[in-house]
């Protein structure tokens, strides 16, 4: 009954290196029903590329760039959207994915009175990074969070999300009381820009992941159906606790009968 599917990677499709094996499987026959595939993820590591690659010879799933929708792109995409009278610079926490995508889109990298600090998932964080973050947002930078993820699912287990990192400089920045603006699920935002970029009404989509706290509540933020699948974060007796339920759950992605 849905003609899109927006589809979370960690914990959903993979855990890390480690394989669903229900992932391909799923992906196989949305292909074969005809339905319309974006991957959209919070990681914002990688190139669409990169994931896409990940995902085909890694994991047996087939998949392609322009099906990928990371927060680096909607970051970018969010950027190019609202800047004005500014100059197009940037500060930016994070990876190669992250980095390029903002260049990309036309800005500058650079640590000295930028006009944005962008901070993402980054394993090479070091103090001076942060620093130089919070200097530059206490100093009149917008402050701008890829994602609020506080755990990564991966072969090692709960692994720190860039929410983490987001929330050690939004802790260090609140004396002037700075608050981030979110891209990432749970937030409409990233939501709203792949509706965009699919094409597709609401009505049309359900968003398929395996954290409650993001993928859900960004379907449920944003008037979309939701399948909640537990193979990654959440558990059933957490999601029995809210309010708000997913639309549906399955144990896993072989349960989801498509109609």
């Amino acid at each position: 009954m849905y003609q899109g599917y927006f589809i979370d990677l960690d914990g959903t499709m993979y855990k890390g290196k480690e394989k669903i094996p229900a992932a391909p499987r799923f992906i196989d026959r949305l292909r074969a029903a005809g339905k319309q595939i974006l991957f959209v993820t919070n990681n914002s590591t990688k190139a669409p590329e990169a994931v896409a690659q990940n995902l085909s010879r890694n994991h047996g799933i087939e998949a392609y760039a322009t099906e990928i929708y990371t927060t680096a792109l909607a970051t970018a995409d969010y950027l190019k959207a609202t800047v004005t009278d500014r100059p197009k610079t940037a500060y930016v926490v994070g990876e190669v994915g992250l980095k390029t995508a903002i260049q990309a889109a036309g800005f500058t990298l650079t640590a000295d009175h930028p006009s944005y600090v962008v901070v993402g998932l980054d394993t090479q964080v070091t103090y001076a990074k942060l620093e130089t973050a919070v200097l530059n947002i206490l100093a009149g930078s917008t402050f701008i969070g890829t994602n609020a993820d506080s755990n990564l699912p991966n072969e090692k287990g709960l692994t720190p999300g860039a929410g983490a990192l987001i929330q050690l400089v939004a802790y260090a920045t609140a004396v002037k009381g700075i608050k981030p603006i979110m891209i990432g699920k749970p937030e409409p935002l990233i939501m709203e820009l792949a509706l965009q970029k699919s094409g597709l009404a609401k009505a049309d989509v359900v968003m398929v992941g395996d954290n409650y706290q993001t993928d859900i509540l960004a379907g449920i933020h944003t008037g979309i159906d939701t399948l909640l699948v537990y193979t990654g974060v959440s558990t059933p007796a957490q999601v029995a606790k809210q309010a708000q339920q997913p639309t549906h759950t399955v144990p896993t992605l072989d349960e989801w009968h498509l109609i």
